[in-house]
């Protein structure tokens, strides 16, 4: 089994120690887990920026199937929760997860054929769209990540993150909290990927195309756009991108304002990051779906 470098890379930058263990251990780890569900390596392995993949097929059955490893922390610890609720309505199918580790045992899809290999951006962006209102659809079970907790966390580190930014990018920061202020009260409750987009999309036998790879958390449906709307950002289709998303989760202005909370995330992550300035292309959006709020 080959660890690759990218992701050594990846868990060293982002975990530090834990990470390099993690990458460490991986090897004992496959073996611990390909014996105890009885399951073959068929062939190389697979990875993201924080698991590695191995494609295999169980002795008992001879069924395909994936086996994946990724480090413990407080998101990939909600996947296989939200993937039982979706039990693959519209997601990669749980088969068997330990949860001492996390590692799980997924039904196998086809990685060579990415949502993101499909040219047509539109109809890619439909595809999103429907398996996006399936999965959203599903109440959030108790445990998960709240949205509530995460909103107000972000909105209390605005001033200092804003104080490290210049003049321009530290107002669309403030005008992004002040519209997840104004929903702040009301996250709601639904089951949310928080990271649907093209890459995270593969094509399945049971289904033509699956969701893989979610960080669930529960809330507002508003709060999953940005990932889709960002792929192969499009400044003049923004817009109608928004739209078609927003039309499937329900109220346009409550997606708004999450969707402003996306890039305020994210915002707060770049300067915690050392980053100069926010994203230039989430500014676009910020500041379109600000000057239509207006």
């Amino acid at each position: 089994m080959r660890v690759p470098d990218e992701l050594v890379r990846s868990q060293t930058k982002y975990n530090g120690e834990a990470g390099r263990a993690f990458v460490a251990g991986l090897p004992e780890r496959a073996e611990e887990f390909l014996d105890r569900w009885g399951l073959r390596v068929t062939g190389p392995s697979m990875y993201g920026m924080a698991s590695l993949v191995l494609p295999v097929v169980r002795d008992a059955d001879g069924a395909r199937a994936a086996l994946k490893m990724q480090l413990l922390d407080e998101e990939t610890e909600g996947e296989p929760v939200g993937l039982r609720v979706w039990d693959g309505a519209g997601a990669v199918r749980l088969l068997d997860h330990d949860g001492a580790t996390g590692t799980m045992l997924l039904e196998r899809l086809d990685e060579a054929r990415p949502l993101s290999a499909v040219e047509d951006t539109d109809e890619a962006l439909g595809i999103v769209a429907g398996l996006l209102a399936r999965l959203v659809a599903v109440p959030a079970p108790e445990g998960l990540r709240r949205l509530g907790d995460i909103a107000a966390g972000m909105v209390a580190e605005v001033p200092e993150a804003a104080a490290r930014l210049g003049a321009d990018d530290a107002a669309v920061l403030r005008d992004c909290a002040a519209a997840v202020r104004e929903v702040v009260g009301e996250p709601g409750d639904r089951l949310l990927h928080w990271d649907l987009h093209f890459g995270n999309v593969l094509a399945g036998e049971r289904e033509p195309w699956l969701a893989i790879d979610p960080k669930p958390l529960a809330g507002d449906p508003g709060f999953d756009l940005l990932p889709a709307l960002m792929d192969r950002f499009d400044p003049e289709r923004l817009l109608w991108r928004f739209d078609l998303l927003a039309e499937v989760v329900g109220d346009r202005r409550r997606a708004a304002a999450w969707t402003l909370g996306r890039v305020l995330q994210n915002g707060l992550w770049d300067v915690e990051d050392g980053e100069p300035g926010l994203d230039e292309e989430q500014v676009e959006l910020a500041r379109l779906l600000l000057a239509r709020r207006a």
